[in-house]
This record gives structure tokens, sequence and C-alpha cells, in this order.
């Protein structure tokens, strides 16, 4: 007896907890992502054939799909109930399609949160597939298939196997490589700042040099800096202008994808791609104490700042009973994108009255980290401006301007709940000055520096880039880093991402050959074109060809024009054990190594040792870097297996003033530094160089 719906979901945890929410009725199963995609070993698009593509049943799945079909035959009803997105209702009708379920019946669900009432309010209202949605996520599959799949290969026969393209990869990585031009092309200049420190009734402040007679003042060496310091010297300090103001603070609107991930690495020290991992699981339900499984977050793949009205009233009410009604703002934040970007609202708390700290034993560190992130970022986006009374003044001596400023606190507003306070907020006045009173100098100071290069990009500013340059989407910022890494395009130096050789490499072939592929400006008229399939109801199709028709030709061109690039073996400086023919150092697919030069005829190959500038304390061999089998690293001795010293933080060369162990880095928020004995408690806090 057909007694039971069937519902259909992506993931094992989001089947549970909307499982729980819907009860004995229905059944809630798992596809476990995509159940069907392009083949992996071809092409699969017919070209000739209007770019169809040529869908098969992902390897590995058929246990599932038999599972999904058994269970689809014995239900009453079946509601597919993937994620809200283009990739949710692409997986829906995929699923829909092998099941043989009409994709024009209601046969679909969605929900932006999984809470009761979402989930009980959507089974009630199902509607037909959208196969615009459907449509928009099939010809970015298509378009990223034609570029990967066609470029990669060059890539492989011109310079080495293993190298891949792609279309927002690409235009990421150039990204990387126009800084890192402009970097490497940067002249440092000299200049010079002027402070003085001064006093009055007792309480000192201080100000800095920042015009001569009316205009902005620099020196550029020492000695002008000097020749100005001994005119300062000679004359007296006089307040001739005070400004005293109201200055406010907007908060900043509740999170999107990209700024959840530019936060969470500021603030958390996530990389993207962890970030949206415990996203995920604060999404998909967390079993909380006292409630069961709990969906914590709304849905995390958002362009959108909108939030509901009713989850606006409910966090506005909290504000109200905790702080006081003067704490409730008034601001309205708007998207920066049009209005496909605006199907679901911002990255929210499901239930804004769950409060981190009450729920903080049922979640680990990190989710309770980013769930409590997001829920004082959406608290405060709620919240009333904080107001600081600013003050600025200028002091004069010769002609020369000294300006002075200082700041407090006059009303905390959303910093009650959100701390994003910047350097012109630190509570610091200067004590109250009265125009044409004659201050007391306490010195007079120049200070060296040098005009820096620009910053390279890290995980979060590259997302913020890439956003603001309208390439690629949320679902997309997350795997590119990862990407390119993996590609050798980039290494990682310290929180840094740096071109390699071979990332720039590609990006010139590349620019020369492909270059609307990594061109910034035509990336984003291709996502817009790929958008208004969903908004405009564009033919796919249409929008593909108009796009093969260049790159077709842009193939033919490249693969007739670039000669194979020979990457040159790095010498060791050693002589191989076997032959005695020079070691170099070669790419494998899994890293870099040691192997022969006289390969073929010679195999000998071995890895790469880092050395650490640190002894073992056992045996008094050096310390090298190791990886276990699951890949973390840790420090052991390069004697081994003769020695078996080992360590899990990188240790140092100085020693426990408590027990004599070795020092080893950790950095935590109250030391950087931990005795290498586990008995023995010590920590310190020191710099560590750069």
């Amino acid at each position: 007896m057909k007694d039971k719906a069937l519902v259909i979901v992506e993931s094992p945890s989001k089947a549970k907890t909307i499982g729980k929410i819907l009860g004995s009725k229905y059944k809630v199963v798992a596809s476990v992502g995509h159940v069907r995609d392009l083949p992996k070993s071809k092409l699969g698009i017919d070209v000739e054939d209007n770019f169809e593509p040529k869908y098969i049943s992902i390897r590995g799945k058929g246990d599932v799909i038999k599972m999904l079909k058994k269970e689809a035959k014995s239900a009453s009803k079946v509601y597919l109930a993937t994620d809200p997105d283009r990739e949710g209702e692409a997986i829906s009708w995929h699923i829909a399609n092998l099941l043989g379920i009409d994709e024009n019946t209601p046969c679909r669900i969605e929900f932006n949160e999984i809470t009761k009432n979402a989930v009980k309010t959507a089974i009630k209202n199902p509607r037909a597939i959208d196969l615009k949605l459907v449509d928009a996520q099939q010809a970015r599959r298509v378009l990223d298939r034609l570029v990967g799949y066609q470029i990669s290969p060059l890539l492989w026969r011109k310079i080495q196997r293993g190298l891949s393209a792609g279309r927002v990869q690409s235009a990421a990585l150039k990204i990387l490589c126009d800084k890192e031009k402009v970097i490497q092309a940067f002249k440092p200049e000299e200049y010079w700042t002027i402070g003085a420190t001064f006093e009055k009734s007792g309480k000192k402040f201080k100000g800095e040099l920042a015009k001569y007679n009316g205009k902005k003042i620099r020196p550029s060496n020492k000695e002008e800096s000097d020749s100005i310091i001994a005119e300062l010297e000679k004359g007296s300090y006089v307040v001739k202008k005070v400004e005293e103001k109201e200055r406010k603070k907007r908060p900043m609107p509740p999170f999107t994808t990209s700024s959840l991930q530019q936060e969470a690495s500021n603030k958390l020290n996530f990389n993207t791609k962890k970030t949206m991992m415990i996203a995920q699981q604060l999404y998909e339900g967390i079993d909380i104490k006292g409630q069961g499984t709990t969906g914590l977050v709304t849905y995390i793949r958002t362009d959108s700042v909108r939030i509901s009205e009713e989850a606006k009233e409910i966090v506005q009410n909290m504000i109200i009973d905790d702080y006081g009604r003067e704490f409730v703002g008034t601001n309205v934040y708007a998207n920066k994108k049009k209005e496909v970007q605006d199907a679901h609202e911002a990255i929210r708390p499901s239930n804004p009255l769950l409060k981190p700290e009450e729920i903080k034993d049922s979640l680990t560190k990190d989710q309770f980290n980013l769930y409590n992130l997001i829920w004082r970022r959406f608290t405060a986006s709620q919240m009333s401006n904080a107001v600081f009374d600013a003050v600025s003044a200028d002091i004069e001596n010769s002609g020369y301007t000294f300006r002075s400023t200082g700041s407090k606190i006059k009303f905390e507003g959303y910093l009650a709940v959100y701390d994003n306070k910047s350097e012109e907020d630190k509570n610091l006045m200067i004590p109250p000055l009265v125009i044409d009173e004659v201050l007391k100098i306490l010195s007079l100071k120049g200070d060296q520096h040098f005009t820096q290069p620009p910053a390279r990009y890290t995980e979060a500013t590259l997302v913020k880039e890439m956003e603001e340059k309208n390439i690629g989407r949320p679902s997309t910022y997350a795997p590119i880093v990862g990407t390119l890494a993996e590609r050798k395009y980039v290494t990682r130096e310290k929180k840094t991402l740096v071109p390699t050789e071979l990332g720039i490499l590609v990006t010139e072939l590349m620019e020369t050959y492909f270059n609307n592929i990594v061109d910034v400006g035509f990336t984003a008229v291709m996502e817009d074109k790929l958008d208004s399939i969903e908004i405009d109801e564009l033919d796919w199709h249409n929008v593909i060809s108009e796009f093969y028709r260049g790159f077709e030709k842009d193939l033919k061109v490249a693969d007739d024009s670039i000669e194979k690039v020979v990457i040159e073996d790095v010498p060791t400086g050693e002589m191989c054990p076997e032959c005695g023919k020079p070691l170099v150092i070669k790419r494998g697919r899994f890293g870099d190594f040691i192997a022969c030069s006289g390969y073929p005829e010679c195999k000998t190959t071995k890895a790469i040792i880092h050395k650490l500038d640190v002894k073992c304390p056992k045996c008094g061999n050096d310390i090298v870097v190791r990886r276990s089998k699951r890949g973390k690293v840790f420090y052991g001795c390069s004697g081994y297996p003769e020695c078996d010293q080992v360590f899990w933080n990188k240790p140092t060369n100085r020693k426990c003033p408590e027990c004599g162990s070795v020092m080893t880095e950790k950095k935590t928020k109250n030391y950087t530094h931990i005795c290498s004995n586990s008995e023995c408690k010590h920590t310190e806090n020191i710099e560590t160089e750069q």
C-alpha cells in the first residue's frame, strides 16, 4: 500500500533533519548530490547537435539510483527537495528524469531554511520544476565543459600533463598574475613623517605634520626632515583650529556567501573551503540538546542582503528586550546585483532567538565560532548606528601645520553586538584645546618610511575581487583557490596567494591565444548572459553557440601556433648514487620530487626533504618536515627509524625555562609558543620572525 510520501534531498544529514520534522507519514532519503552528469572520459557535448549534453549516471551511484527508484515506486507521492538554487533545481530535474516524473507536475518543494515552519509550508505548496533555472545551470555546465575539456588537453600537449584551464579559474589566475606584475615592477620611494608629542594639563597627545603654508608636505629624505625639525625647534606651537563633530558608523548588512567567506577569513582565519563546509553543517542541522536536530542558518549560497519581514520583527523585538528601543536601527540595505541573485535571503540565523552562548555545548568550536559570527552580524545589521564624538585640531609653528585627532564612543549602537572598530574608532580623546593657546612640546621626531607595493591577494580579498568584477558565482568561489594550488599555479605564503612560474606561463599563453577567457570584462559580460537565461528566458543554446564560434577559431590558431614549451628541471647539485648523473627536481602529479636526470635508463627517485634549522634533542641529527599518511604535517628526526623523535608543533632552538625541553611554535589567542613536554604547561607570548 502506497501510504508514505517520499522526499528526496541531497545529503544524509539534511535527510535526517527533515525526516524528524515531517514525521512518520514521510520517508526522507538522500541522493548524495548529483546522480547524472557529463562523462569524465570525454567531452560529452554534441557540438554538431546544438550543443546537447550527453548525460550519464555517475559511476558509483548505481546503488543510490536503485534505492531511489525502489522508494519512488512504493511511494504515494514524490517530492524533490534539493537545494533552492540553480544547482539544486538541476539535481531535481535529473532525478525526475531518472524516476519518470513529469517535470511539469507539482513535484518540487524548496525552503530557504530547514525549520519546522519552512519545511511544512513548502510541502503544502509544491510546484513544477523551474526549467529556466535548469537551463541556466545547464548553460554554465556546458560552457565550462567546452572551455575546460578543450583547452586543458592543449596545455598537456604544449606544456605538461596535469594542467587545466577554466572559464572562472583562468580569469581568477589572471587577476593574481596581474597583481604580481605590478608588485615586481614596483620601485619603493623613501619618505619621512614628523610626529610631535604635546602636553596639556598633564595629558599627553600626539600630532603629525600635515601641511606647510596650507599645502600637503611629505619630506622625501633625512636631510629634508632634519631641516624642518631644525626650523620647528625655533618656534612655538599654537592651536589655530579646533573642529568637533559627531561621526556615525553604520552597521554592515547581513552576510552574503562572499562576505561570509571574507569575514570568516579575517576574523576566524578560516579558508573558504572550511567556511562553506561548516556553514553547510549549520544549514543542514545540528543536534541541539533539548531541541533535537535543528537547522541553524538559512541557505548559505546567496548574493542577497534581503531578510524576511518575520525575521526582522523577531530580531528587533529581541534587541528592544536586550538593549532598549534606541538600539533598533532603520538601515536599509541594497543588493549589489540584479534580481536573479535575490531569490534567497541573506545568510542569517534560522531562529534569531537561538543565541550562540545558549547552544555552545551542542556545537564544535568551529561551528560555534561561525554561528556566533553569523548571528552577531545579522543582529547588528538591524541595530542603530554607533555614534562617536570626534575632534581634530590644527597646531601651527612657522607655517607648518600639525594635525591631531581623537574620538570616543558616544553611543555604542550595533558595536554592542558586533565589533568592527577601525583605527579611527580608537577610544582616545585629545584634551580640550582653545584657539590661539600655546602648547608645550615634549618631543619631535622624524621617521623614515618606504612606499610599499600593493598587497598580494589572500583568499578573502580574491573572493571580494571576483565578486566585484562579476567573475563566477557564490558556489564557485570556494573551490577556485584549491584548484589553482593543486595545479601548482599558485603557492600560499602565509595567507597570501603567489603565482608560480608555471601559473604565469599558463596565463601568458591564455592571454595570447584565449584572451576572452581570461579577460575580466568579457567574463563579466558572459556571466550576465548566463543570468539572462534565467531572467529573460534567453535560449541557452544560442548563448553557447555565439560564444563557441569565436572559441573554436581560437582553439585551432592556438594548436597550430604554440610551440612545445620545455620546462627545465632544476639541478639539485647532487649526483645520483646509482649511476652518477646529476639529480634534478621534477614536477609530478603529487608535487615536486628528486629524480635522476638519466631517466628512463635510471629510475632513481626520492622525496624532497625540508630541513629545519633545529637539531634533534635526542641524537643531534636534523629535524625535517614530514607528512603523515593523512597529509598532516609533523616534524621528525632525519635519523628515523633509529631515532623516533617527533613534534606535532614546529620546534625551535629555544629551551623551556621550566623543564629544559624544546619550545615549539603554537599560536593561540593567549600565547605563541608552548613547551613540547606534555607534562609541562609552560607557554610564552613572543614575537616570531616574519
